[in-house]
């Protein structure tokens, strides 16, 4: 249907939720709450000890800080408004409202995959040419790394969600999903979506395929350098340098890959235990691993762990 055909638009959408599920929204909101209350104070923490303490101001906690300053983006985008749902039967939320929430959560899942990209080229550097390490790895080139991951995932987040507004909707406004997540938001269009998708696809290869083989290559030489280490205690110390890292990688991309990787419009299955699994995935995307990270930079990491030791220290000594 054209834009001229367009009788009655649509100037706001019901976010469908778990409302066909209610036995399942009180436990998911008392869990989804935890968790937004660990992301926020994880990697707040994770934040403050990465510029209060000298030591962690190197490349790696730089780009470690702006994951985690991510992260609590990310999910504040889209957490409130999940838990808005859970105690909602009927959540009404405008089309520009549903705009800006698609626009900012796109930006930061884009913005994050370039990102773990810049910081697997760092643990490169600093495995494979740690001689080099310093000039390479300089204020100058690692601040732009981090402006140009943001850039790009802005970039990218403009073109997907101005075309996806663009669209004309009509008659059914129900998001079958927690928030306006852009696939869920397709559907709804009465108008031909190809471009949309190819446009997807082409985001794909760039944010998905791109920095995955990035990294896979990037780990590949990483973990040939380790093996020829001679010492047991220098491949070990040198793995745990990239460890957390490597388990951030496989937890965000294993799940990202998974609900984004076919960027269809319809479902073939279309059955409701589909449609619940989808939206379970996109919701262990959305909260879980954002909340991951910084445990898992905290226990695999001893720089971390005795930063926050010293910031919980020193919050003692000044009482």
């Amino acid at each position: 249907m054209d834009r001229s055909n367009q009788t009655s638009p649509v100037v706001g959408f019901i976010l469908l939720g778990l409302s066909a599920h209610p036995k399942l929204e009180k436990t998911f909101f008392v869990l989804i709450l935890l968790m937004y209350l660990v992301i926020l104070l994880g990697n707040g923490v994770l934040i403050l000890v990465t510029i209060s303490d000298s030591h962690l101001h190197t490349p790696m906690y730089f780009f470690l800080g702006n994951l985690s300053f991510l992260d609590i983006c990310y999910t504040t985008s889209s957490v409130p408004l999940i838990l808005d749902s859970f105690l909602t039967p009927r959540k009404t939320i405008p089309f520009s409202a549903c705009a800006v929430q698609m626009f900012l959560s796109f930006a930061m899942g884009a913005t994050e995959c370039v990102l773990l990209g810049m910081m697997a080229f760092d643990r490169y550097v600093a495995i494979c040419n740690p001689l080099r390490y310093p000039m390479v790895m300089s204020k100058a080139a690692y601040v732009p790394m981090a402006a140009g991951s943001w850039a790009a995932g802005i970039t990218n987040s403009v073109v997907q969600t101005s075309q996806a507004m663009r669209l004309p909707f009509c008659g059914d406004n129900v998001i079958n999903h927690f928030t306006c997540e852009i696939l869920a938001v397709l559907k709804l269009a009465c108008a031909d979506i190809s471009i949309n998708v190819i446009s997807m696809v082409v985001a794909n290869m760039i944010f998905l395929a791109i920095p995955v083989l990035f990294i896979f290559v990037s780990y590949v030489f990483i973990i040939a350098t380790i093996l020829r280490i001679p010492s047991a205690e220098g491949r070990r110390k040198a793995f745990s340098t990239c460890s957390a890292h490597l388990t951030v990688v496989v937890v965000f991309y294993g799940t990202i890959l998974f609900m984004y990787g076919k960027p269809k419009s319809k479902d073939p299955l279309g059955a409701d235990k589909q449609d619940l699994s989808d939206k379970l995935i996109s919701l262990f995307y959305g909260v879980v691993t954002p909340m991951l990270n910084p445990i898992i930079y905290s226990l695999r990491n001893k720089d971390v762990k005795a930063a926050v030791k010293n910031l919980v220290s020193q919050k003692h000594l000044t009482k």
